[in-house]
């Protein structure tokens, strides 16, 4: 066995790279001739990072803009050198970073192939034995030897990514590519990443597509204001990440109250709104949601001049726009005598079923007849819908059921469609043949 089969691909040891941010105040035209009031600040981009990749390994890389994510692919690809620490790699390495970052131009698709390769560390010999593949690949057959600074930005992209993965690499690194060319380019983009995989090939991949992550990765790393934050499982690294950032996302939704007050928040004042509080099945504040959640509305109110039949609605609106629903006591709620003087009532939802997004909610005090608002909240609470267990698209969840029927067997009454219950959304394997069985 090869004495260096055993090694990792990559090893990241105690890695920092800090960067230099200049800072300038606002200046007279003294200061600017001597060059006062310019300060350094030192940013830590990776701070101490240190973490093993296996050949044949594809480790996903999540975490917020500016975690430090491409920092990192950029050390490993050798374009940049880290402040302190080491960066080890085993194999030739292709870098789907800065595309096309090495074309230049004025030269031809034909010579800006040869020249990246070279960049590279390909022989002009290899280049030529794999030149009509990266062509073919690129769909550049008609352009190769037209000058780069005449290509549209996807043809660009197309080429520099061909040779990218036409070089034989043992070490890919990916960030966020996928996007490159028409959909018929991205597929075979992702085909050949396939591709590499099943060659076992060693994977670097960042993305914000964290289904994409899921699906195409080994193993998972979540970076973090230049921190490891967790690495391993990849469901697990993701649920942890998605806690992390639906506990900021709460945090800052408890304390949104619209864009404006005065722009949001309207009425005559004889009858006031005093708080609205949004809340799951156990009454506490929450702006989180999963679609089937119990979902709550908390309005606190004070009549104290007695205003003409109050009546209290409610509103969401899609964060687009869209009105999604709304309804308000006047024939369904609280009687208007009810809500003289101060109390509160409650809006309850037992399943939610929005689907995944975010919402807002308007709410209002209004007489019988809506001819005076006497307070309005415009769109001043928001929350957000997450990605439940059952995975459904569109704008809603709609409580249903499957049936089906096959050849031979008997076919199934009306009053047997749907026996099975409501709301699963699942028709288990075998279930179809059972319900025609006891039909």
């Amino acid at each position: 066995m090869d004495k260096d089969a055993a090694l990792p691909a990559v090893t990241i040891k105690d890695v920092v790279k800090q960067y230099r941010v200049r800072h300038e105040k606002g200046r007279t035209l003294k200061e600017l001739f001597l060059r006062q009031r310019i300060f350094e600040e030192k940013i830590n981009a990776l701070d101490h990072v240190s973490f093993d990749v296996t050949p044949g390994q594809t480790l996903g890389i999540i975490g917020a803009n500016g975690s430090g994510k491409s920092t990192m692919l950029k050390l490993i690809a050798g374009t940049s050198r880290p402040t302190s620490g080491s960066v080890e790699v085993n194999g030739r390495v292709s870098a789907l970073l800065e595309l096309g970052a090495g074309f230049h131009p004025d030269f031809t698709g034909r010579e800006n192939i040869y020249l990246d390769g070279a960049i590279m560390g390909l022989s002009r010999e290899v280049v030529d034995e794999r030149f009509d593949e990266i062509v073919a690949f690129a769909g550049m057959e008609e352009f190769v030897d037209a000058p780069a600074k005449t290509y549209s930005s996807g043809m660009f992209l197309r080429l520099a990514f061909s040779v990218a993965v036409n070089v034989d690499p043992d070490i890919i690194l990916i960030d966020e590519v996928f996007a490159v060319g028409d959909e018929s380019f991205q597929r075979k983009c992702l085909d050949r990443m396939d591709r590499f995989k099943g060659e076992g090939k060693t994977i670097m991949f960042v993305s914000h597509s964290l289904d994409s992550i899921r699906s195409f990765c080994d193993e998972a790393l979540w970076l973090d204001k230049g921190e490891i934050k967790a690495q391993g499982a990849v469901d697990k690294v993701i649920d942890y990440y998605l806690w992390h950032v639906n506990e900021q996302e709460e945090e800052r939704l408890s304390s949104f109250k619209g864009e404006d007050r005065d722009e949001n928040r309207w009425g005559t004042g004889r009858a006031e709104i005093t708080e609205v509080r949004l809340c799951g099945a156990d009454g506490e504040q929450k702006h989180i949601f999963e679609t089937g959640d119990k979902f709550r509305i908390r309005i606190a109110y004070s009549d104290r001049e007695h205003a003409e039949d109050p009546v209290i609605g409610m509103s969401i609106h899609r964060h687009d726009g869209v009105h999604i629903f709304g309804v308000n006591t006047l024939e369904e709620g609280p009687a208007p005598a009810f809500l003289k003087g101060e109390g509160e009532v409650w809006f309850e939802v037992d399943r939610l079923p929005l689907l995944p997004g975010s919402y807002q909610v308007s709410v209002s005090l209004h007489n019988g007849d809506a001819s005076e608002n006497y307070d309005y909240h415009n769109r001043r609470f928001e929350f957000r819908v997450v990605e439940g267990p059952d995975v459904e698209v569109g704008l809603m969840h709609l409580d249903h059921q499957w049936s089906g029927w096959q050849p031979g067997e008997e076919k199934l009454d009306k009053e047997d469609i749907g026996a099975g219950g409501k709301g699963t959304g699942r028709l288990e394997a075998g279930e179809a043949g059972e319900a025609g069985d006891e039909a």
